[in-house]
């Protein structure tokens, strides 16, 4: 299910789900949502600080229940990551938001939400939020591609090929996120159902043997059979390992070597300025060539 496009003088509503932010970054984000011509409203809390959490868990339930059930919310933009929503994503009730859905934003922590929302069949969109959205320029491809997407307009994406590629055409459901994240939801009633997706991974901070023991996860417990094709993100602030023998690229590539799907790596998205939005929950092509890679809804 694809929530409704918005339209000029929608309501967007920003909310801290996770971490803590600085207050300035949601007003930026404020400053760029209003010059969409959307009218732009924030959690009671969205802005409060509880040792590494925007809040206590009440406050942060409260905030993101009161903005899941408000119909004059068309959109939600989650400020930042960080850690918090595992401690409260089985509080929440999606009844009313799954009757009528509305899009959420965001990325990192937030693939918790994005987890529950495609277990809904309910699309959303992982994508840059208000650190970015204050300090990139407003003309940025990543923020442009998030108001096209929100307004009904989605991209066909483009991008060069990478050497360690695996060529092929996939279609199927797009899901996925933080590598870190999902891992953390496995064996939960928020694990995704692989089937037939095709799954899109990133992580930041992580050791090479860290990202390689998920991924023999994903391979052990049958993911990286089902799947239908995998994208390969930013793996930012990883260390190469050369104890490994292996570049984390290659320790990617080999877990899934026993199947013949294909295999995107380098994709612009993740932990990066540069983290063009991703439609999580709609159904997708990749077509992965020796030249380009062609990802489009």
């Amino acid at each position: 299910m694809t929530p409704k496009f918005l339209n000029p003088n929608d309501t967007i509503h920003i909310l801290s789900p996770s971490g803590a932010i600085e207050p300035s970054l949601i007003e930026g984000a404020k400053k760029a949502f209003t010059s969409w011509n959307l009218k732009v409203t924030e959690g009671e809390f969205a802005r409060s600080a509880y040792g590494r959490f925007s809040g206590t868990k009440d406050q942060r339930i409260s905030d993101l229940q009161n903005a899941m059930d408000n119909s004059e919310i068309k959109a939600i933009l989650c400020s930042r990551g960080g850690y918090g929503l595992s401690q409260i994503i089985d509080k929440l009730d999606f009844t009313l938001f799954s009757k009528s859905p509305k899009w959420l934003i965001g990325f990192s922590d937030i693939t918790i939400l994005h987890n529950a929302l495609n277990n809904k069949n309910i699309a959303s969109i992982h994508a840059v939020m208000a650190k970015q959205l204050t300090e990139l320029p407003d003309n940025s491809l990543q923020i442009k591609l998030l108001r096209d997407i929100l307004f009904g307009k989605l991209p066909v994406y483009t991008i060069e090929s990478h050497p360690q590629n695996r060529k092929g055409v996939a279609q199927g459901q797009l899901i996925g996120g933080n590598l870190s994240v999902l891992l953390g939801m496995r064996a939960t009633m928020y694990d995704l159902k692989f089937k037939n997706k095709i799954l899109f991974i990133e992580d930041i901070g992580e050791k090479a043997y860290h990202i390689d023991r998920m991924m023999q996860n994903l391979r052990l417990s049958g993911v990286l059979a089902n799947i239908s094709g995998l994208i390969v993100g930013q793996f930012s602030d990883c260390d190469e390992d050369n104890l490994m023998k292996k570049s984390i690229s290659e320790l990617i590539l080999d877990s899934v070597k026993d199947y013949n799907y294909p295999v995107c790596f380098n994709f612009p998205a993740g932990h990066v300025d540069y983290n063009l939005p991703l439609i999580l929950g709609k159904k997708t092509v990749l077509n992965v060539n020796d030249d380009v890679v062609v990802l489009k809804y």
